[in-house]
This record gives C-alpha cells, sequence and structure tokens, in this order.
C-alpha cells in the first residue's frame, strides 16, 4: 500500500472568534474562516483548487467556487464521520493532492447553533441516528450525552474508573482555555466543581460535556513540496487514518463497548508516521466528553485498556505533564467546532505559535476526531 508519509503539510489555518449567538450564519462562518486560512498560507482564493466541506452545516463547493471566483475547481468530496470529518478529510486531501488531482485543498467549517445546527437538532435530521439507535430510542435516549453515558458507566464498572477521573480530564483542559483568549469558558473549575456539577446522563456531569457554541474554522492543505516556500513554518502530516467501529452500530449491544473506531487507526497511523508514543510532545484529542479523551488515550496505546483513570490522575495531560493535551481548551472549554480547533491548535503549537499556551520544544504531535457512533480519525505531524 502506497504510504502518504510527508506527501502533504498543513500551510494555512484560520478561525473566526468562538461566541454564543452569532450574527452569522454558518456559511458565512465559513467563509470568514476560509479567507482567513487562505490568507495565512500566503495563497489568493483563486489558487485553490481543491474543497473538502466539513459538517451539516458544511456549504456544497460551488457555493465556494461562486464567491471565491475560482476558476479550475478540481477536485471536491465529502468526509461525513461527524467529529472526524476534520481529519478523515485531510487525509482525503494529502491523497488527492498526492495523486496529482490538485495543489491546494481548502477543508472549511462553520457552525451556528442558534440557527439549527444544535446536537439534539441535528442528530433528527439524520435518519442513520433513527437506525443505530433502536435500542436507545424506545428508553428516550437521543442526545449524545446519553447515547455514549454506557459507555463510561460500563468503563467504570469493568475497570474501577471513577468520575474523579474524569474531572482531572475537565479541570486539565479548562486551565488551558483560561490561557486562551479566543475561548468561550474563562473561569476556573476545581476537582469538586466537577463532582457538584449537575448530572446530565450518568454519569455525565456538566463539566464532563462538550460546549455548544458558533464559529468557523478552516485548514489548507498543499503538497509538502510546495510548503518549503509557502509563507509560515511548515507542518508535515507523518502520518493519517481513520477506523469505524465494531458492528453494530447501536453501542449498548457491541461485545465490547469500551473500544472506539481509532484502536483500528492508530497502529496504522503511528507506523505510517514511523514515532512513537514517547516522541509525541503535544496531543490534541477530541473531547466531546471527558470519558471520551481517557478512552482514547487507551485505544491509542498510551496505556493498556482499563488504565486511562491513573493515567490521567497525575497530571500528565496539562501544560508542563508528559502528554500535554487540548492546549487550546478544546471542546470542553474553548468552543464547539468539530473538532477542526484541534487541527488549527496542534499546527499552532507545532510552529511555535500556541502563545501562552505553548509546549516547550514541540516538534512533534497527534490529532484526533471522534464521530457519531464511534468512527475515529487521527494523524501525527511533524514541524518543519
Amino acid at each position: 500500500m502506497m504510504s502518504l508519509k510527508g506527501k502533504g503539510a498543513i500551510t494555512g489555518i484560520g478561525e473566526t472568534a468562538y461566541e454564543r449567538a452569532s450574527p452569522f450564519s454558518a456559511f458565512e462562518l465559513q467563509i470568514q474562516a476560509s479567507l482567513a486560512a487562505i490568507s495565512d498560507a500566503g495563497l489568493d482564493p483563486k489558487d485553490i483548487d481543491g474543497i473538502i466541506p466539513i459538517g451539516i452545516t458544511g456549504a456544497p463547493a460551488e457555493a465556494f467556487v461562486m464567491n471565491f471566483g475560482i476558476p479550475d475547481l478540481r477536485f471536491s468530496a465529502l468526509a461525513p464521520l461527524g467529529g472526524a470529518s476534520g481529519i478523515a478529510a485531510v487525509q482525503c486531501a494529502v491523497a488527492a493532492i498526492s495523486a496529482g488531482l490538485c495543489n491546494h485543498v481548502l477543508i472549511p467549517a462553520g457552525r451556528n447553533v442558534s440557527s439549527g445546527a444544535r446536537a439534539g437538532v441535528r442528530i433528527h435530521q439524520m435518519p442513520q441516528f433513527h437506525q443505530v439507535t433502536e435500542y436507545e430510542l424506545p428508553q428516550g435516549a437521543i442526545a449524545p450525552a446519553q447515547l455514549y453515558a454506557p459507555m463510561a458507566r460500563h468503563h467504570m464498572e469493568l475497570y474501577g474508573t471513577t468520575s474523579r477521573h474524569f474531572a482531572e480530564i475537565a479541570v486539565g483542559i479548562r486551565e488551558h482555555a483560561l490561557l486562551n483568549d479566543n475561548a468561550l469558558m474563562k473561569k476556573p473549575i476545581t476537582i469538586e466543581d466537577h463532582q457538584n456539577s449537575r448530572m446530565i446522563a450518568d454519569p455525565f456531569r456538566l463539566f464532563d460535556c462538550s460546549l455548544e457554541s458558533d464559529g468557523g474554522a478552516a485548514l489548507v492543505v498543499s503538497s509538502a513540496e510546495r510548503a518549503r516556500d509557502m509563507r509560515q513554518p511548515r507542518v508535515v502530516i507523518l502520518g493519517s487514518g481513520e477506523g469505524h467501529p465494531d458492528s453494530p452500530s447501536s453501542i449498548t449491544q457491541r461485545p465490547d463497548m469500551t473500544r472506539l473506531g481509532i484502536a483500528k487507526a492508530a497502529p496504522r497511523v503511528f507506523e505510517m508516521a514511523g514515532v512513537t508514543h514517547a516522541d509525541i510532545d503535544v496531543a490534541e484529542i477530541y473531547d466531546c466528553f471527558t470519558y471520551i479523551v481517557l478512552c482514547q488515550l487507551e485505544d491509542m496505546g498510551f496505556c493498556k485498556k482499563g488504565e486511562g483513570g491513573p493515567f490521567v490522575e497525575d497530571g500528565k495531560l496539562r501544560l508542563g505533564g508528559s502528554l500535554p493535551t487540548n492546549t487550546h481548551g478544546g471542546l470542553l472549554s474553548q468552543a464547539h467546532m468539530l473538532g477542526m480547533n484541534h487541527i488549527v491548535e496542534l499546527v499552532r503549537q507545532l510552529r511555535g505559535q500556541g502563545g501562552r499556551a505553548q509546549v516547550d520544544g514541540a516538534e512533534i504531535g497527534l490529532v484526533t476526531g471522534y464521530g457519531d457512533m464511534g468512527d475515529g480519525a487521527m494523524a501525527i505531524m511533524a514541524r518543519g
């Protein structure tokens, strides 16, 4: 199988302000973020010849052709993996560029919850959710917290994982958000604050759950060779991959509820990248819920299955720890941007542009995505 190692690089990143009740539509937010990413790469909108829109609010490629005056769009695609879509799109972009189909691929995302992209509304708009939750819907479970809570509770019963382990993840990520001017949550929290927050869906408390927010984020992916002569320091994609959970799609009916799709992707990505877990300087891990962070750490092989709780409880995930994680504040405390903000943050870290949250000497990092019923995607990137 042909390897995509080192074939592509992220050359441009862009974000809007993250807020609630944005006056802009999801499409307008995509346009704003896209223009910022294109400018960051030192390109003109007319240089874009590939587009992979992200999310249920993603505009079709033709909308960008019209608004940007793109003269020759050569490639477009969709990556419908929920929160894993951004990284899956990066892999798709690198493959298209490596095949010679295009030169610069724009990956845009925009979200305005006040215009109907709220998680519960979104799920009701997606027929496949009604098909894969046939055992859960009769019990009234439809919101993501309700669907994923059994996974976390099962892990707790099997391995002794506690809510305080989840709290450690939430508190550490909130600490990082306090260093980010473009983060929604600006109040520090303690372990006890987490434990006293209201129950949403047992065992998930309020501070275990990601935010609902408005905003836009975008990336430009180019060939690694072209990136040498572009505006920003080069961030090369060493490895990328996606994986899907075991059947059936209904979470509560799986033989192992604690294994996500990323468990299949991670070994391939590490092998493609040619690095080990010890080489990772910084991680941006999809955090729709605290438990999903813990489970991904296990599935990626940073610790054995069932040891995620003890792994996180000594501050490993905080700045200064051995695996600084979600240095921007993540979905839990910065904003819910479908995981695109995680990719943007990793690029900043590897460029050395992480501001107050910069990880000293960060040269190699990873980013993950988690989609819907357990889809997983992962990429490892490196400076220069």
